[in-house]
């Protein structure tokens, strides 16, 4: 099955990204006000030049905004995001992620160990996104009977478009968040445990504790980023090995070129296709003059299939080398739950592989990409394998 075909599909927004990036690789969209960047220089240059393009945005009051994020390490600038970044960085190094390993690989062979009799599953519901979802809840210290608020809230979230759009959805979500995490802390506060909510709660900077803005930030960005991102990660790339029979044959043939067709995924499928930014100064950007204040959302999903960086971008090819994709952001906020969310990417690949033999789009699938120009991922993915 090939979406390529498909010029207007949503799940097929590459050819619009082309044409963007030979005839207005910086774009304003007057009706908007936002500039719209599709080059992967001009994508780098946005994501990394964090003394031009700020992540700031406005309100501190995030029950009043209904912006969540208003006050995290997502929306943060030097010097604060590196101050907040630091409190975070423990639970996310290489150590503290290996040492998950056990527990990942022990979720994931009971998730497919329930499925693997069936032969037949939406692979989303069974498997991409409850494994995340179980790994954020039990760092954060979430009990287990909340898992399903957790998705739904996350799923409102990243739905929500760049300019900040909010319905009364997405207002009553952020709302219910709010109070959940609210209620949570404040019980973390009383009876501290080893979750990170704790952690942070102990937390100082410079003599100083968080604020309750700061810690509801790290709730929600941890929430939507510890899950949503990793599912469709997940999505993608069982999506990206079944559209070529020989990829499949050949990562069960050589399980080493697991974590390189990964990066792949990460490049040809960007779980995260756009990032929002905010100019701090008037600039010069692809020979457009952006003026101080304009926001600006820079197209990672673009840049990504750059043909200026990557030879014949259009194709899914496992051996690209060097692969220098910007799935995770670039620079002060390069994405802190990279190695997680590849160690759960390649925990979870790995057992499809050995435990789903002759795995396959279940014949007339009809995939439907999920409610966001921010995110990418399937909102089903029906599969067929040998039972």
């Amino acid at each position: 099955m090939d979406f390529r075909r498909d010029d207007e599909s949503p799940l097929n927004p590459f050819p619009h990204y082309e044409r963007m990036r030979a005839s207005a690789p910086v774009f304003h969209d007057e009706e908007s006000g936002s500039w719209h960047v599709f080059r992967y220089d001009d994508v780098q240059r946005v994501l990394s030049d964090h003394g031009t393009f700020s992540s700031r945005m406005g309100g501190d009051d995030p029950s009043e905004t209904g912006q969540l994020f208003a006050a995290s390490l997502i929306t943060a600038d030097p010097p604060r995001h590196r101050q907040l970044r630091s409190l975070v960085t423990q639970a996310f190094t290489p150590k503290a992620v290996e040492a998950l390993a056990p527990r990942i690989s022990a979720l994931t062979g009971e998730l497919l160990y329930a499925m693997a009799p069936k032969g037949s599953a939406d692979l989303i519901d069974e498997l991409a996104y409850p494994l995340p979802v179980i790994v954020i809840a039990e760092l954060m210290g979430i009990p287990a009977e909340d898992r399903d608020r957790f998705k739904h809230w996350s799923d409102v979230i990243v739905s929500q478009t760049q300019t900040g759009d909010q319905t009364g959805d997405h207002s009553s979500t952020n709302r219910e968040m709010t109070e959940y995490f609210l209620a949570l802390i404040e019980h973390r506060r009383r009876n501290p445990g080893s979750d990170l909510i704790s952690n942070l709660l102990e937390a100082e900077i410079e003599g100083q504790k968080l604020s309750v803005p700061e810690l509801l930030g790290f709730c929600a960005l941890l929430l939507v980023a510890g899950n949503e991102t990793t599912t469709n990660l997940i999505g993608n790339a069982v999506l990206c090995f079944t559209e070529g029979a020989e990829t499949m044959e050949r990562l069960r043939a050589q399980p080493a070129l697991l974590p390189q067709a990964i990066e792949e995924v990460l490049r040809y499928r960007s779980p995260v296709q756009s990032m929002y930014r905010v100019t701090a100064a008037e600039t010069e950007l692809g020979g457009c003059q952006v003026p101080a204040g304009a926001p600006l959302v820079a197209w990672i999903g673009s840049a990504n299939r750059d043909e200026r960086q990557f030879q014949h971008p259009e194709q899914f090819d496992m051996d690209r080398t060097p692969n220098r994709h910007l799935a995770f952001g670039h620079g002060i906020h390069f994405c802190l739950g990279a190695p997680l969310a590849r160690l759960e990417a390649r925990t979870a690949l790995q057992g499809i592989l050995q435990r789903l033999p002759g795995l396959a789009l279940a014949p007339g699938a009809h995939l439907e990409r999920m409610d966001s120009t921010i995110v990418y991922g399937v909102k089903e993915l029906p599969v067929t394998w040998q039972a």
